[in-house]
């Protein structure tokens, strides 16, 4: 049976989300997805009980993590980030990590939290794909400051991709590296046989935008579903299929990107995919755990402050020659900004048994108020860069 009810709750959250942020637009600059989780929240289970959550509302939610992902993928222009922006994001992820596990290791040390593992992968990452939709409608992307931030948050966000396909979600992570090389193998083949199929059929898809086939569309979408299930055949977590459809997308449009095919993905994405993710996610969080104790709550800004030092110490440090201290600044929050991986961390977690339902609440709360705040600290640090912009 499914619960159309909730469907249509959720779906009219989603399109609540979209119109408060657009109207508060002029005066506050609010990432939708906030509003998206916010109102899951409100809507669940623990507060209004408006909907639930189902096998049909779960299906969904999937899909448009791995959406999700794909955008993040299709965003990362490889190309672009190449060399020095890379090389700093890598190292500043490797720094990262280090903090992250030593921190986690002190909690442990005062009985805060029960795996380092687990928490302290949580802590090093960066919601790019997050991020992505705001950078996009601010103009960040286009910018030499979007280059560095797009190449921290790629290292961000694959980088505990690669850690939860092959520590966190596996037994036998010899097996899984295996199977991960099995699998960017083919990924590469599917790129080639992409570039040279649109080498090739480029104009019959172009043709195709404006009439009711949407050739073009159809098969970015099916590349993303296939990647998505032959990942998860392999046992790999689903979002790196979406991140790896995302990256062959682009590397096959190379040079031929056109506004057209954007909307269009970013309508089918972006109008009804990912919303459904953050709603859900919204819905699923645990409200009484994060209250049940003076302890729990403690956490919540616990962690909040330890996603900014453990993600934007390294921006401070590692950016100083190409970076004013105001930008330098602004990317540390940017870079802190987390809550898609968080949220699948803490529920793989929760499923081992390797963390406190307080702990997996308050982090997830964190990164809550990390994309609620952190972006908007950022915008405003990077305002008068953009007013010396268009004096120029």
């Amino acid at each position: 049976m499914i619960d159309a009810v909730s469907l249509l709750v959720i779906v009219a959250a989603s399109a609540v989300a979209a119109l408060l942020a657009t109207l508060l637009a002029p005066r506050l600059v609010l990432p939708v997805v906030v509003v998206e989780l916010l109102l899951g929240i409100l809507i669940g289970p623990q507060l209004a009980d408006l909907a639930q959550i189902d096998a049909a509302t779960r299906f969904f939610s999937d899909l448009g993590l791995g959406m999700l992902f794909f955008f993040a993928g299709y965003e990362i222009d490889f190309e672009r980030i190449r060399g020095g922006p890379l090389r700093l994001g890598g190292a500043g992820w490797l720094i990262s990590l280090a903090l992250a596990y030593g921190f986690a290791g002190v909690l442990i040390l005062g009985d805060v939290i029960v795996s380092d593992l687990y928490t302290g992968t949580a802590l090093a990452t960066t919601a790019i794909g997050t991020l992505i939709p705001i950078l996009r409608d601010t103009g960040e992307l286009r910018t030499r400051f979007g280059t560095y931030l797009l190449a921290a948050g790629a290292m961000g966000e694959f980088g505990p991709i690669l850690l939860i396909s092959l520590v966190l979600t596996s037994k036998h992570p010899a097996h899984e590296a295996l199977i991960l090389v099995l699998f960017v193998v083919l990924a590469v083949l599917t790129g080639l046989l992409a570039v040279r199929s649109t080498l090739v059929g480029w104009p019959l898809l172009e043709r195709t935008l404006e009439t009711s086939s949407q050739l073009a569309v159809r098969l970015a979408v099916l590349l993303i579903f296939g990647l998505v299930a032959v990942a998860s055949e392999l046992g790999l977590d689903l979002l790196i299929g979406g991140f790896v459809a995302g990256m062959i997308t682009r590397l096959a449009l190379r040079g031929r990107e056109v506004a057209i095919f954007e909307s269009k993905v970013t309508a089918v994405g972006y109008g009804f995919l990912i919303p459904f993710f953050f709603v859900v996610s919204g819905m699923a969080f645990d409200v009484d755990s994060l209250f049940e104790s003076g302890g729990a709550l403690l956490k919540l800004p616990l962690f909040a402050a330890l996603f900014l030092v453990v993600r934007g110490l390294p921006a401070l440090l590692l950016y100083r020659r190409e970076l004013a201290v105001r930008d330098r600044t602004a990317l540390a929050f940017f870079c802190a900004t987390e809550l898609p991986l968080v949220v699948a961390i803490t529920t793989i977690a929760r499923a081992n048994g390797d963390m406190r339902s307080s702990t997996a609440a308050a982090l997830v709360g964190a990164a809550i108020i990390s994309t609620l705040a952190y972006p908007l600290i950022g915008l405003r640090l990077r305002r008068p860069a953009h007013a010396a912009a268009a004096v120029a």
